[in-house]
């Protein structure tokens, strides 16, 4: 395949996926009448990305206040010390995942990035004390991996997963 018939597709993938981060429970004829596709063409992209592994899956934005629940960002520096492969293996077998289950939290994102911090979680809980419970348990499951630890509560989103909070003026309230 030539490189700008490459191109091409690639353009094609990026205006679906545009499309989709909109709203990904559109129907079909709607997404190719903005991309200006046919609907089988759509349908066929759309299947392709998922096999591709580009599309992971999809959600469902919601305020998390209406059902009870608070949103939390919490930050996690490592310790210097030589992180051991039996940590790495919990992280990657979703132990985590597990232990907020066990305590009622769910965890949104989480992600291994570069800064001050080595990793972000970003988790749901009925409350702060919730919250800390979660995190003083991370410690428990990772020990001599955690130097530092920071939960931060969310007060408003004005976007949220590529969608603009409708009740973002909300946030006059708190400034």
């Amino acid at each position: 395949m030539s490189k700008s018939s490459n191109d091409h597709i690639e353009h094609d993938e990026k205006k679906i996926l545009s499309e989709l981060i909109k709203n990904s429970k559109e129907n079909i004829d709607t997404i190719a009448k903005h991309c200006g596709f046919s609907r089988q063409k759509t349908w066929r992209m759309i299947k392709q990305l998922e096999e591709k592994g580009l599309i992971w899956g999809y959600t469902t934005v919601f305020d998390e206040k209406r059902v009870g629940l608070i949103h939390f960002i919490l930050l996690i520096k490592r310790s210097i010390a030589k992180t051991e492969e039996k940590n790495v293996d919990i992280i990657i077998s979703r132990k985590t995942e597990e232990l907020a289950t066990e305590h009622g939290i769910t965890i949104e994102s989480s992600a291994y990035i570069h800064g001050e911090y080595d990793w972000i979680m970003t988790f749901t809980a009925k409350d702060i004390k919730e919250a800390k419970n979660f995190t003083n348990k991370l410690v428990t499951l990772y020990p001599h991996f955690i130097e530092k630890m920071t939960i931060m509560q969310t007060l408003i989103f004005m976007k949220n997963h590529y969608v603009v909070n409708p009740e973002r003026m909300k946030l006059k309230e708190f400034l």
